[in-house]
Formats: C-alpha cells, structure tokens, sequence
C-alpha cells in the first residue's frame, strides 16, 4: 500500500497532546502471612526477654509403697530464660519541591505517593529479615542490632539434608542454620515433622512455603480431602490457600515470597509474635535545601515463646 503524496501524518505532527494514564500499576506482592497471622506485642527495650519450661518426661515407674516416708525428693528444673534483639529498620524519601507541586498523574502529592509505597517496602524487609537465617547481633557503635530470625530459632523439630546441621543455643539464637544437600520435597518430610511437633506439645495451624514447594505440596493426597473444605476458623490465617489434613489436625498452607524457597516452615501462630519497641513512623528530617525530606523508621524483634512449637523441613531443592 502506498500514501498519497504530501499526506499529513502524525510523524510530522506537532501538538499532539500525550495521553498518560491517571492509574499507577504495581503487581509486587503486598501480603506478609507471617507477620499477619502471628501476635502482636510491644518492647520496652532493646533486648526482651521471656521464659520457657518443659514438663518431666513420663515416669513409668511410679509406684509407691502404702505408707511410704519421703527421703529423697525430685529434682527442681528452673526454667529456661531467652531473648532477642530488636532491629531498626527504616526507608527514606526525598522530593524536590517543584516535582511536589507540578500537577501530575496518578498521584496528587508525590511525597505522599512515596510514603504509602515505602511504607508496604519496610513491611516486606521485615517479613523477609524475619523468615531469613539470621542470627541475633547485639550491635555495638559500629555496627548494627539484629534480630535471631524463625531458622535461628528452630531446633528441636526439624528434618533437614545430609550436611546440614540445627542452629546450637541456650538463651540466644545468635548461631545461623548449617544448609545441607538439598532434595526434593515430599509428603513424607511434612509427616515426619508434624510428628515430631505433635510430640513436643505443638499444633501447628500454618505451614509456608516458597512458591515452587507449594505448587508440589498441592500434589500432596492429605490436601485433596479437603480441597473445597474449610477450617473451623478461616478468619484466623491470613492469605491461607488450601487445607492439609493431616494426622492431627488441619494445618493451612500458604506461598509466602519472602521466606527462602529452600525451606518449609511450620508454625504455631499462638506462639510467636513481632515485639515492637518503635511502631512504624513517618519521621519529617530537618529541610536542608530545595526538598522535601522524610524517614520511615520501625524499631521491632521476632519473639519466639517456644521453638518446640514450630518445626521446619529444609534444604529442599529449588
């Protein structure tokens, strides 16, 4: 096909008005499962501290003689006492004025825009910091506090890989998980360690997966029983997408971005919680020139009451 000469077309046009949509698209994932469906405490300093206890193994031998006098009396354990740092984490903005008071689209003020979207970014660092393995850091004048994480934490129900090792401490969780030979993920491996945190006293009501292993954990034959079931409390677990039924009870399984994908991590929810000692804050910081300044700061810790109530498989192939 061919144009007439001296056509006029848009390539020589001049004025032609831009058309720019008043809708900012953004497709990054909002939802934290972790920090939405455990507790909510506040700190009063940078280091909080709570205590654990256990019960005496079953005594199978206890028989007594009628009429019997005591002469030795059981041993008295005390109880176990842990802690965690708090970490500070922030995000910061700065606007030239004039780019604030333009008219622009999508958005009337842009250091308003820039606050809501930082504040979503602070939450995903804090999920993500949370779900990493991370040992707690004291800090000092040049360096900064850090929080023990949920894998420094776990040690007590686990099944992980050859090579791979539990994080070792008493009152601390300052050691990191050792990763070991990964492999691929199987019903068998959620079996053994809902076991074992049945065993320990647990219950675990969700159970968070990377992408690829919950797409492999929707094969699993426990979750077809209950594919177009509910649980008793749906309201209760955030961003839950199936049911697992197992042995003792239903556990929701959820994708969480940003845990590691080489980790399947079982919790208890009533048993651990963000402990905050600052709440998030939109802090304005001192005008200094031709812009607008702010800081979006959150001081917060990860408290585990007991680990005995969580569990993980790890080391799973990616």
């Amino acid at each position: 096909m061919a144009i007439i000469t001296n056509t006029f077309q848009t390539f020589q046009a001049k004025g032609i008005r831009e058309e720019l949509s008043d809708v900012i698209s953004r497709v990054a994932m909002e939802e934290t499962p972790f920090m939405s469906n455990i507790g909510k405490e506040s700190a009063s300093t940078t280091f909080p501290e709570w205590q654990t206890d256990d019960l005496a193994a079953v005594d199978l031998n206890n028989a007594q003689i009628e009429g019997d006098d005591i002469g030795a009396f059981d041993a008295v354990n005390p109880t176990v006492r842990l802690g965690n740092y708090t970490q500070i984490m922030r995000k910061t903005v700065v606007i030239a004025d004039t780019e604030e008071i333009v008219n622009k689209a999508g958005r009337k003020s842009e250091v308003a825009y820039q606050i809501v979207k930082k504040g979503i970014e602070l939450r995903r660092d804090a999920e993500a910091i949370m779900l990493s393995n991370q040992g707690a850091a004291a800090g000092s004048t040049s360096a900064a506090r850090k929080l023990g994480s949920l894998l420094a934490f776990i040690k007590t129900n686990t099944n992980f890989g050859s090579t791979g090792a539990n994080p070792s401490y008493t009152n601390i969780p300052t050691a990191t998980r050792t990763d070991g030979t990964q492999r691929s993920f199987t019903e068998a491996l959620v079996k053994d360690v809902l076991q074992q945190i049945y065993r320990n006293g647990g219950k675990t009501d969700l159970l968070m997966l990377g992408p690829k292993q919950k797409q492999i954990a929707s094969t699993f034959a426990g979750i077809a029983q209950l594919r177009t079931d509910t649980m008793k409390k749906p309201a209760t677990i955030v961003g839950a997408a199936d049911v697992y039924l197992g042995d003792f009870g239903p556990v929701a399984m959820t994708p969480n971005i940003f845990q590691r994908e080489r980790d399947a991590l079982f919790v208890d929810t009533n048993y651990a919680s963000v402990c905050t000692l600052r709440p998030y804050k939109v802090v304005d910081l001192a005008k200094t020139g031709d812009a607008t300044k702010k800081m979006l700061i959150m001081e917060a810790t990860l408290k585990v009451k007991n680990e005995k109530a969580h569990g993980i498989v790890a080391d799973l192939t990616v």
